[in-house]
């Protein structure tokens, strides 16, 4: 099983959930329609990797930074950085045919995360995401059209939040293609503190 750390510790999820269409200005960046409710779809705990590669199995890849909570007995316990990595090309080709989005989705190498910190609440969230020392992406909780709380609880209605879980609660606008070579440095912050800062740089 593959892991994440929080407090020194490593944790294998068993699941991460994760959240499309949260924040408007990236439904419009990718000429999407706003949902009528809140779009889910799942990765495994295969899908995290380590390493940042530009593309998978001959297909490349885009980049979706996201604020991800890490659960403890149904609530989020901690925050950490992101990256929710996309065959953009075979996802418009799936979504077209009306398919589910798992291939596009949920390969291996789909999902990286920094490490995870404590946190008391989620308000004041926020992330960023510089390429090359250049702000590509930044939101928060207020931005989102579904925020924590409202997340968990739908999430709740229909699934078991285990201990260990990750949910991503969605992208905000500046979505891209990943390069060999550039250098990815995603942060999540509370307010105006720095919770947690990791770089990677694509292969």
């Amino acid at each position: 099983m593959n892991t994440i750390t929080f407090d020194g510790s490593e944790i294998s999820p068993s699941k991460i959930i994760c959240v499309g269409r949260n924040y408007v200005a990236h439904i419009e960046e990718l000429d999407n329609e706003v949902p009528e409710q809140m779009v889910v779809f799942g990765k495994p705990n295969s899908a995290i990797l380590g390493e940042l590669h530009s593309s998978l199995g001959g297909e490349a890849l885009h980049y979706e930074a996201e604020i991800a909570l890490l659960i403890k007995a149904g609530e989020p316990v901690a925050a950490g950085f992101g990256l929710d990595l996309t065959k953009r090309e075979l996802q418009g080709k799936l979504k077209a045919k009306g398919l589910p989005w798992e291939r596009a989705k949920a390969f291996d190498g789909a999902a990286l995360f920094s490490s995870f910190t404590a946190i008391e609440n989620t308000a004041a969230l926020s992330l960023q995401l510089l390429v090359n020392d250049e702000l590509r992406q930044s939101g928060g909780v207020e931005l989102m059209m579904y925020p924590p709380a409202e997340i968990l609880a739908q999430l709740r209605a229909f699934t078991t939040l285990e201990d260990g879980d990750i949910v991503m609660t969605g992208t905000p606008a500046g979505v891209g293609r990943v390069h060999t070579g550039d250098r990815f440095t995603g942060r999540v912050l509370q307010g105006s503190r720095i919770l947690v800062e990791h770089s990677w740089q694509a292969l």
